[in-house]
């Protein structure tokens, strides 16, 4: 599995475009201050993000709006400043120097995303593009920052390929109900839990690895992955990271402290981004455990 974050609706729908929902929702485009409890204005939040080291952009992978947004993002980011490093989740570490060539010898974005081995199938090519065209266009340098699958299943099969000092008890369960609920709330088996644990922790810690190297980042990553509290941040040394989760709104949910409820707490993000809902298929809909 690319990530078991990745919802199953990326195969049933990959390569085409979802329909928006609730569009006119009362929270959509909104920004929620999650440490102040308060709205602010897009202005505002991008000023602030052009202050730190590491910006993190969460997603749901396959909602177009998300991406729009992060494009917008990166556009305000080069407008206030210093050029930054683009890292997206999307093209795995094993690539970076084949990306570099690419990109030395003036390659366009279809041909990095060749380069990179950008899992077309997985992931919708259309809705990364413009990233990839952003980092080419404004000379920003592209890092491959994700975990290959044959390394993460790897560490699924042997715990220490990881690295990483043993999960505390809090962060270890909480990934086990995360990785329960991608999977439509069928745990699999103990041993492999374990292991599918190990290898999330491996993926945040390679995410976040390929930030320190860097004066100025964002990171182009599912919501997941950056969360504060069990994400990519919590392997980022210091607090220099600025953690952006674009949140899908709920019918009848007008509130934005409910939706800390639910897949996010109070110590997730930093700031909520809510968008319209992605029309999709219920990838739980016929579900069989594959654990």
């Amino acid at each position: 599995m690319r990530s078991f974050f990745a919802t199953a609706v990326l195969l049933l729908c990959a390569g085409c475009v979802p329909v928006l929902q609730l569009q006119d929702h009362p929270l959509s485009g909104r920004i929620w201050d999650v440490r102040a409890g308060a709205f602010i204005e897009k202005g505002e939040l991008l000023a602030r993000a052009a202050a730190v080291r590491h910006v993190i952009l969460g997603e749901t992978h396959d909602n177009p709006e998300h991406h729009r947004l992060q494009r917008e993002v990166l556009e305000a980011l080069a407008a206030r400043g210093a050029k930054r490093v683009l890292a997206m989740e999307q093209f795995d570490s094993e690539h970076q120097a084949a990306i570099d060539a690419a990109i030395a010898k003036g390659a366009d974005a279809e041909a990095i995303a060749d380069a990179g081995r950008f899992d077309r199938e997985g992931w919708d090519w259309p809705l990364y593009r413009p990233l990839v065209e952003f980092a080419r266009a404004r000379g920003w340098p592209l890092v491959a920052a994700n975990l290959s699958r044959p390394e993460a299943r790897a560490i699924v099969a042997d715990l220490t390929r990881s690295g990483l000092p043993a999960a505390d008890a809090s962060l270890k369960n909480a990934l086990e109900t995360d990785i329960a609920e991608s999977h439509c709330r069928q745990r699999p088996d103990p041993e492999r839990l374990t292991g599918m644990v190990e290898a999330q922790r491996a993926r945040d810690a390679r995410l976040a690895r390929s930030l320190e190297p860097h004066e100025k980042t964002v990171l182009v990553t599912g919501n997941g992955h950056a969360r504060r509290d069990r994400g990519a941040p919590v392997y980022l040394p210091g607090e220099d990271v600025l953690s952006i989760g674009l949140l899908e709104v709920r019918e009848g949910e007008a509130d934005p402290r409910a939706y800390l409820d639910g897949f996010a707490t109070a110590a997730s993000f930093d700031y909520l981004w809510f968008t319209p809902r992605a029309a999709r298929k219920d990838p739980c809909a016929g579900w069989t455990s594959q654990a």
